[in-house]
């Protein structure tokens, strides 16, 4: 997964998390859409940020591709079923919004070990 394509993906993120905020603000306050913006909005600048050290090849490019990807999937499964919840009042499928949360846990500790890898890669140990 190339650089371009994890840019296109945090756009699409941020995009999807505007419209959240703002539909959390003016359609359905109190209803978790705000949990979900924020998650969309933040992860969509760290995909941004890896895709960028990525091309600076600050990170070892299996883990950190891997990382971003974590990040957009696991940032979509947890938004995507608070929306659902807050609009159709019912879920992804059970247990989304947790496995999304364990996905991004998962993704920020492979994006970790991307960078230790590099730095170890290049001090030569």
């Amino acid at each position: 997964m190339g650089g371009s394509v994890l840019i296109a993906l945090a756009g699409l993120m941020g995009m999807a998390g505007v419209g959240l905020a703002a539909a959390a603000a003016h359609v359905a306050p109190g209803a978790g859409l705000d949990s979900a913006a924020h998650m969309l909005l933040f992860h969509a600048a760290a995909v941004v940020a890896v895709a960028a050290a990525l091309d600076r090849g600050l990170l070892w490019r299996p883990l950190g591709v891997a990382g971003a990807a974590g990040l957009v999937v696991g940032a979509a499964l947890f938004a995507g079923d608070l929306a659902l919840r807050a609009w159709g009042e019912r879920r992804l499928f059970p247990l989304a919004a947790p496995t999304g949360g364990t996905v991004m846990i998962l993704a920020w500790l492979s994006i970790t070990l991307a960078a230790l890898v590099r730095l170890a890669r290049r001090r030569g140990t």
